[in-house]
C-alpha cells in the first residue's frame, strides 16, 4: 500500500504542507482513490487483463508509477497496509470489495520500539531519541486512529518478538 502515498512534492504544495509532511504516512497523506480505483480493477478485472499498481522507493521516499504487474493468472492477492481495513471514506469502499480481512495486532509500546528502530535505520532521524518523537508524535496517533476506526475483521494475528526468529540464531 505504501506505492499510494502522495509523493513528497504534492504533501509540499499543499496549504498546510508542515502538517502533510510531519504526518507523512496518516490516511489523509495517501491517494485513497488511487487505492480504491486499482482494488476495483483487480476485483473486476478480464482474466486476459494485466494491472499495474504503484509500489514504494524507499530511497527516494516516494512511489514509483506502474512498478507492480499482477497478471491474469495470478489468483490470490494479498493487500497489505495500515488503511485496508479503516472505516472511513473511501477506505471503507476498498475494504468492502476484499474476501478477507486480516489484522496484524500488536502492543504499541513494542510497535513504538520498533517503530524508533526503523526510522534510524531507513534514515528518516539521526537518533533513536528522534525516532521515538517521530513514533509518538505521528505512526502511533495513525495506529490510535486504525485500531479505533476499523472495519470488521475476520482474523486477527498478533505480533510479538520470538527470540528463534531472531537473526543470528
Amino acid at each position: 500500500m505504501d506505492g499510494f502515498h502522495y509523493p513528497r512534492s504534492y504533501l509540499s504544495a499543499q496549504a498546510d504542507a508542515a502538517l502533510y509532511q510531519s504526518r507523512r504516512g496518516a490516511s489523509f497523506t495517501f491517494d485513497a482513490a488511487k487505492f480504491l480505483g486499482v482494488i476495483r480493477k483487480l476485483r473486476n478485472a478480464p482474466l486476459e487483463d494485466e494491472i499495474k499498481a504503484p509500489s514504494f522507493d524507499h530511497a527516494v521516499k516516494d512511489p514509483i508509477e506502474d512498478d507492480i504487474t499482477i497478471g491474469p493468472t495470478q489468483r490470490i492477492v494479498i493487500v497489505e497496509g495500515n488503511y485496508v481495513a479503516l472505516d472511513a471514506d473511501i477506505w471503507r469502499d476498498a475494504a468492502a470489495l476484499f474476501d478477507e480481512l486480516w489484522f496484524v495486532d500488536i502492543d504499541f509500546d513494542r510497535a513504538r520500539e520498533r517503530l524508533a528502530a526503523r526510522h534510524v535505520k531507513a534514515g528518516i532521524v539521526t537518533s533513536l531519541q528522534d525516532g521515538y518523537k517521530r513514533a509518538d508524535e505521528n505512526d502511533l496517533i495513525n495506529g490510535k486512529d486504525i485500531v479505533e476506526n476499523r472495519m470488521p475483521i475476520q482474523e486477527i494475528v498478533s505480533s510479538f518478538d520470538d527470540d528463534g526468529w531472531s537473526p543470528g540464531v
